[in-house]
């Protein structure tokens, strides 16, 4: 995944440091990453789905805002109507780069800023919140020991997750008249809400109220019993996810003509987990999976093996060609069902001629339906003729070139 590191002006003038998570080929939309209060661009659940996203073509603008993370400015100085106002000074850096956002994201304020920000940027038809407040002076329990001297004082520094901030009375004074209701019945997109039930920072309550604000489409989807920070791999995944399977239905996505030489265009696989085996498996922008090993052999197991999808594809091939062939001849199937296993074996036990171990793909055909003798054998002789099939018993050819 290209990533561009980029700055643009925030609210105030000052330069806001950002990642533009790229596709590996064209850009087919773009979104718009909101990070969580006092977090910033480079937490693990928008790194993964920022690049879940760039895979299926969708570049991702992710940004820190105002005095946190590598962005100039003073935090103390800032309010949650700066924070929108940052939002919207990212989209318009993206329309100047004819990238206008059509997909909004927030995690936590981050959030609730999107769904403020909505009706400043008229490209977006899409939302989508993960652990978001319905209210922004939720956040204020955060520091709510604090409140009586930034009251007196019009400051104070507080501690939060462990770094110390300083939060200035304009901030609180800002979330505690704030009304966010008003902004999501008048939405005008697509939302989806991502919400965990035992979430201790936001609690659920806060999902079901913008739920109910919202008019639709909408959606709401839980995250089970991820934390608030989607802090384990595993629900950021899922998260990832999700929000891939749903901005489909919402977000245009037109891919260019197939490449010469590619009739059914690039399949791009993308490495989703240094650390591992994962891998993002993306044929357009439309079907995505992913590849994986067993645990036992140092994977996680979240999607079939290389050679499970070899398989698949042998299966599928199969079961189609059967089917194409019935249905010319309106011939009485009813269903198919394919079983593939596959196998290493020695070359002489599989009858084949030269020394060592071959791949072997034992395959077991189930036909429902008022078939004759003569048609079900007709039709096994069919299943041999499934382009799979013959690649796998041919001669494919493999060229690799090494890209820089």
């Amino acid at each position: 995944m290209p990533t561009e590191r980029i700055t643009f002006a925030g609210h105030d003038g000052n330069q806001l440091a950002a990642r533009l998570d790229l596709p590996d080929g064209p850009v087919l939309a773009t979104a718009l990453f909101a990070h969580c209060f006092t977090c910033s661009k480079d937490i693990p659940a928008a790194r993964r789905i920022a690049a879940r996203l760039a895979a299926m073509g969708i570049a991702v603008l992710r940004f820190d805002f105002t005095g946190l993370g590598h962005s100039g400015g003073e935090f103390a100085n800032t309010t949650f109507t700066s924070n929108v106002e940052d939002l919207i000074a990212a989209a318009q850096y993206l329309a100047g780069r004819n990238m206008a956002p059509a997909l909004l994201i927030g995690h936590s304020l981050g959030g609730a800023a999107v769904l403020r920000a909505r009706a400043g940027i008229p490209s977006v038809n899409a939302v989508v919140t993960l652990g978001a407040p319905a209210d922004p002076g939720h956040v204020s329990h955060h520091f709510e020991g604090a409140l009586p001297e930034i009251e007196q004082a019009g400051s104070a520094e507080v501690m939060l997750g462990g770094r110390p901030f300083r939060i200035g009375k304009a901030f609180v004074d800002d979330i505690s008249e704030t009304a966010l209701l008003p902004a999501i019945a008048e939405l005008k997109a697509a939302l989806l809400i991502l919400h965990a039930p035992r979430d201790e920072t936001v609690s659920i309550e806060n999902a079901s109220t913008i739920f109910l604000a919202a008019k639709h489409p909408k959606s709401f989807v839980t995250l089970d019993d991820a934390d608030h920070l989607i802090t384990r791999a595993s629900d950021a995944e899922y998260a990832a996810d999700v929000i891939a399977a749903w901005v489909k239905r919402y977000v245009r996505l037109c891919p260019p003509a197939p490449p010469p030489g590619a009739p059914e265009g690039v399949v791009r696989v993308t490495e989703a987990d240094p650390e591992g085996f994962l891998q993002d498996i993306q044929s357009g922008p439309r079907h995505h999976a992913v590849a994986d090993e067993p645990a036992s052999y140092g994977g996680t197991d979240r999607g079939m093996s290389p050679y499970g999808f070899v398989s698949s594809g042998l299966g599928a091939c199969t079961s189609m060609t059967i089917r194409m062939y019935a249905r010319r001849k309106r011939w009485p199937l009813k269903g198919i069902t394919v079983d593939v296993c596959h196998n290493k074996v020695h070359a002489q036990d599989a009858g084949l001629a030269g020394e060592g171990k071959v791949d072997q793909f034992r395959r077991k055909i189930r036909l429902e339906g008022a078939l004759t003798s003569d048609q079900r054998a007709r039709l096994l002789e069919i299943a041999d003729k499934c382009p799979v099939h013959r690649t796998l018993e041919g001669s494919a050819q493999i060229t690799t070139e090494l890209l820089d």
